[in-house]
């Protein structure tokens, strides 16, 4: 558990001090400053790391719009100076990470100061600050075990040429997925407390083995990682590397996101699921409350002959290539607003480039801190499915089904 600091004049120049004691000491691993309440309603959170520009130490902050990052480098002094204006009045919840601690800022509704310290079970080894190129940034050190044993590294740890784009889509993945346990109600929770996460349709584990890496190396979180796949074969394969690297917390099932239930869930991730499947594996993370729930779409048929009913846009639709398109978009843009509905922030976004893949979309929904109404929203949801003549969505009936009284 975290111990209370004893009462201190002003915690926040006691923050602002470790902060800087951690920089100036290269135990600085990174920054987020989460539940915003500042004025800009579109930004989420701000994330702070160490860089080297130009040979010289900088905190680079990059702000998290809803739809955009905008990226700052500052010198520490300055950096400090900006971390404190971002403190004062804007984000109730600073998380410092360090190679030695976890300390946490928080800032109540009535303005009182907490602060929050924690020694890490294990000292992390000391990061070095990033270099300025976005492209060369690792979120996987490249020397992980699992990498080799999934054969994604050689025995050297250098990539497998034949895994390059895999590995950038892990380091991407992984970046995505770091920012939203940041800005989750999961942010606040005590580090020692199980973090359940379930990956639907693992195939061969990469994500799976990366989240759970990242979890447990780099946010110290007591992860309990578990993969769902269809394919025995890749269960078997799976869980073979994790008996071989003797890892704690990691587990591989066979089975169907339409009949799997596992006993908790607060990451919920499908990637590549195919059509209501992954409407299946959403309704499974909002009937378990998870805290995010994270998806790449695979497949929208369900959605594509509803449009053939006449409407305005029939002489568009009727390019297959059109409404292959208008299928994907409204199918996605209903699941994102039905989230929206449940009380989550929820964005679509593109994931990685599509040299990489042609299922390159994301679903992302946060769980909100606190509810908001949804009326406008479902009027919204209303309004589309009338105007493209959408009879049924497959999440829309799922959550309808569960609502309704026994």
């Amino acid at each position: 558990m975290h111990d209370d600091i004893p009462p201190d004049p002003d915690p926040t120049e006691r923050f602002l001090d470790l902060v800087g004691t951690s920089l100036a000491e290269s135990r600085l691993s990174r920054l987020v400053l989460s539940k915003h309440r500042g004025p800009d309603d579109t930004l989420q959170r701000v994330t702070v790391r160490p860089v080297v520009l130009k040979g010289q130490l900088h905190l680079s902050f990059v702000a998290s719009h809803t739809t955009r990052d905008l990226t700052q480098n500052l010198a520490p002094e300055a950096g400090l100076a900006h971390l404190r204006a971002l403190i004062d009045g804007h984000f109730s919840h600073v998380h410092l990470l360090t190679t030695t601690e976890e300390v946490q800022l928080l800032v109540s509704r009535k303005g009182k100061r907490t602060l929050l310290r924690k020694k890490l079970a294990q000292e992390a080894a000391p990061a070095a600050p990033a270099g300025h190129d976005r492209e060369k940034q690792r979120w996987i050190p490249m020397d992980r075990p699992f990498l080799v044993g999934l054969g994604v590294t050689d025995a050297a740890h250098h990539v497998i040429p034949a895994m390059s784009r895999k590995w950038k889509q892990i380091n991407k993945f992984v970046e995505v997925f770091d920012g939203a346990v940041a800005a989750s109600p999961l942010a606040a929770t005590d580090p020692s407390r199980p973090l359940h996460v379930v990956d639907f349709g693992s195939g061969k584990g990469y994500l799976t083995f990366a989240v759970h890496d990242h979890l447990q190396r780099a946010l110290g979180r007591n992860a309990r990682v578990t993969g769902v796949e269809l394919r025995q074969e890749l269960v078997s394969l799976c869980n073979g590397v994790i008996d071989r690297l003797g890892l704690a917390g990691l587990h591989f099932d066979a089975g169907d996101v339409r009949t799997y239930t596992p006993p908790a869930i607060d990451v919920m991730i499908a990637l590549h699921a195919c059509d209501t499947a992954t409407d299946h594996a959403i309704h499974l993370g909002l009937r378990a409350n998870a805290s995010i729930i994270l998806c790449s779409p695979c497949c929208h048929k369900q959605i594509r002959p509803q449009l053939l009913s006449p409407h305005p846009l029939r002489p568009i639709l009727q390019h297959g290539v059109h409404l292959g398109q208008e299928a994907e978009m409204l199918t996605d843009g209903l699941r994102a607003l039905l989230l929206e509905s449940a009380g989550y922030d929820t964005q679509v976004f593109e994931f990685v480039s599509l040299e990489h893949t042609n299922k390159n979309k994301m679903i992302l929904a946060v769980k909100r801190a606190a509810p908001k109404p949804n009326d406008e929203v479902l009027a919204q949801i209303r309004e589309i499915k009338a105007f493209y003549g959408i009879r049924e969505h497959a999440l829309e009936t799922l959550m309808k089904a569960a609502a309704a009284p026994a």
